[in-house]
């Protein structure tokens, strides 16, 4: 193709010739598509072997590393055979919450290997489609390629979707935490341009932000600040936000215009819902009667109306003998045990609270995960190297690229 092409190396790769022919639209449209193959290929198992040379074109130099450091396929893949091993040993269920672990890591492991080489088959099938259409001049057969090679960028979408938001949180709703750092009037000011940058953010993806809490600065700017967001997936979205934020620019607090540098913390938490439905599954119950031992009339050690149950999955185990009828035992055995698993859920819950406030008490100020040195026109994140020069539509909430960076890199 002429100069207005692709790199002659991805020309080379999909056998097109250098030049346009007679059907030169049609050759077009097939040249639109492959930046649709370029980024499943590079996302996934890519299915030809001259995947080299497509790593210096232009179309690529974009794109995220080869298959194996996006999805982990292989080592996915490695470890689904695992799983499968261990679940076909019979011994493994003489551990039941052991076997149900497995069998749930199982589900997620098989749902991303087995998209995965969905894919791969329909991106190898559409590229053989696509060069015999190509060469047979075929405009119909081009659409249908088109067609496959959108259906397989969603799925891919979603799959990168549920990795990015893969946390028992994340689909929560959120409070986002900003605390100036030491340094007056500017660090104060900091801190509520941050304030801002969040809202402007929230506000852009729908979302529901209010403030909770806020503590004003002196002269300017707040010395701290609480917002709610409510939201799909805000606390998933947010997660990766929390550290230090750093600030390098010329005051305007400071009559000498000297270059002043500025700190702020961001934390971010799921909101929790104090509202504990216990569900009880009867597959995971173990139902065991028992003859009543001691005093309880003439039905005592005349029939099984004891009752004990286990629960599973938690291994909880709790047991009734006092009531008349194995029907009544059961009744009192089951609130018993959702009393138990109640409580359960309540110390867990606890724990993730006090999880989540010892990892704001460690972040510190030496946590900096991002620099906005404005008077040079640079905001970088330090985690994924993530660096822009619109400092003004960044800080006027446009973040989503550095989130979707983070979130991807699974920080």
């Amino acid at each position: 193709m002429g100069g207005g092409g692709l790199p002659g190396n991805l020309e080379e790769t999909w056998k097109f010739p250098p030049t346009t022919p007679p059907g030169g639209l049609l050759i077009s449209a097939v040249y639109g598509i492959l930046p649709g193959f370029v980024k499943i290929a590079y996302e996934c198992r890519q299915p030809w072997k001259s995947t080299r040379s497509l790593t210096a074109s232009r179309t690529c130099q974009s794109a995220p590393k080869p298959f194996g450091g996006i999805f982990d396929y292989d080592q996915k893949h490695e470890r689904l055979t695992e799983v499968n091993r261990e679940l076909e040993d019979p011994s493994v269920w003489n551990n039941p919450s052991y076997a149900q672990e497995l069998g749930r890591e199982r589900s997620l492991l098989a749902q991303i290997v087995e998209t995965l080489d969905e894919m791969h088959t329909g991106l190898a099938d559409a590229k053989d489609l696509l060069l015999m259409s190509a060469e047979e001049e075929d405009q119909a057969a081009v659409d249908d390629v088109a067609a496959e090679v959108e259906r397989l960028r969603e799925a891919l979408e979603k799959l990168e979707f549920r990795r990015m938001f893969s946390g028992e949180m994340d689909a929560n709703n959120a409070y986002l935490d900003i605390q100036a750092g030491s340094g007056g009037t500017e660090a104060q000011d900091w801190a509520n341009i941050l304030l801002r940058m969040y809202l402007r953010w929230a506000d852009k993806r729908g979302f529901d932000a209010t403030i909770m809490e806020l503590s004003a600065g002196e002269v300017a700017g707040i010395k701290g600040a609480t917002v709610h967001i409510k939201g799909e997936y805000a606390f998933g979205w947010l997660r990766t936000e929390i550290g230090v934020h750093r600030l390098v620019r010329k005051s305007p607090y400071d009559s000498g215009n000297r270059r002043h540098t500025s700190f702020s913390a961001v934390f971010v938490s799921p909101e929790i819902d104090d509202n504990i439905e216990i569900d009880i599954n009867p597959s995971d119950l173990r139902i065991d009667t028992y003859r009543s031992s001691g005093a309880g009339g003439q039905h005592v050690n005349t029939t099984d109306s004891a009752v004990r149950i286990t629960h599973v999955p938690s291994n909880t185990v709790v047991s009734c003998q006092n009531e008349r009828s194995q029907h009544a035992n059961k009744d009192t055995a089951m609130k018993m045990l959702r009393a138990r698993l109640y409580e359960q859920e309540v110390q867990k819950r606890n724990a993730a609270s006090q999880a989540l406030e010892d990892t704001k008490s460690d972040i510190g100020w030496g946590h900096q995960i991002r620099s906005y040195v404005l008077d040079a026109s640079r905001i970088k994140d330090l985690r994924t190297n993530i660096e822009r020069s619109d400092c003004d539509k960044v800080l006027d909430g446009d973040i989503d690229e550095y989130l979707i960076a983070s979130l991807k890199q699974g920080l």
